[in-house]
């Protein structure tokens, strides 16, 4: 057996613990409660509360202010490092099936997952510590030392070109219901698999046109050298706040990333892991 190959029957061991599967399903509980309070943070600002972040880490500070709260938060940690490790060990070996293109694009969103997961648990961790954990302000920081080095302009407006694209994609995923052949739909009944389909649709398109939001401000601060702009979802969703129409079409936004955090809890019980 070659080492790749030792490696490859190494992770593939570990994809199959039982404790693994158990600690990735909790964490989709933790998953969906952060968009839960990030749909509440949302709906308060499309009604006129504009303090604080409005965006997941701002979700993990209102958490952190409740009862019990640092607990909690400690639990999110957890259940955000347990989904990174599942879907690290899904990006080294993939899903069983086919190893063709679309198996290899899977792939790389496993990895595009676990870096995310790792990131909500470090944001949890800095709330844990008493740090600023504040997404918003971070990406305004990087985004104005990357404007202030020769081809940073260029480069911030590259990043907020990908941000689109992820939010054409997230959009694209939902509608075509794309995520439903990640979940076990033999094991629903038929209202079970209507309700959980269209929350995913929902969810999905209603992150996706927030990303999208937020990776056309991106491009704008590049354009304008105005790194305020460039303060990802905080800003996003703050913008289309302050349009004529926009509190309606924040609250619809608030809605769908709150029908996403149900689809989580879905996902607790019907997601193949």
């Amino acid at each position: 057996m070659t080492a790749s190959s030792h490696v490859r029957s190494t992770a593939s061991r570990a994809a199959d613990s039982k404790p693994l599967e158990y600690l990735a399903r909790g964490g989709f509980i933790a998953y969906g409660l952060i968009h839960l309070i990030f749909a509440w943070i949302a709906l308060q600002l499309a009604f006129g509360d504009r303090a604080g972040e409005s965006d997941q880490s701002g979700a993990l500070q209102t958490l952190a202010q409740q009862p019990m709260g640092r607990t909690l938060v400690v639990v999110t940690v957890v259940g955000m490092i347990s989904l990174a490790l599942w879907q690290a060990l899904e990006a080294a070996i993939g899903e069983s099936g086919e190893r063709d293109r679309t198996a290899l694009a899977e792939r790389l969103l496993s990895g595009c997952r676990t870096i995310l997961y790792l990131y909500f648990a470090w944001v949890g961790i800095k709330i844990l510590r008493g740090a600023n954990a504040s997404t918003g302000d971070s990406q305004q920081q990087s985004a104005s030392s990357l404007m202030d080095n020769t081809g940073g302009r260029f480069l911030v407006g590259l990043i907020g070109v990908v941000v689109v694209g992820i939010g054409v994609g997230l959009v694209i995923y939902g509608v075509k219901k794309k995520f439903e052949k990640h979940l076990n739909t033999h094991q629903m009944s038929g209202t079970v698999h209507r309700t959980t389909r269209r929350l995913g649709v929902a969810g999905y398109s209603s992150k996706g046109v927030a990303y999208g939001i937020a990776g056309g401000l991106i491009v704008a601060a590049a354009v304008t050298y105005d790194a305020g702009k460039a303060r990802g979802l905080d800003a996003a969703l703050k913008t289309l706040a302050g349009q004529e129409y926009g509190p309606w079409l924040l609250a619809l936004i608030a809605l769908g990333i709150g029908a996403f955090g149900i689809y989580c809890f879905f996902q607790v019980r019907y997601r193949k892991v």
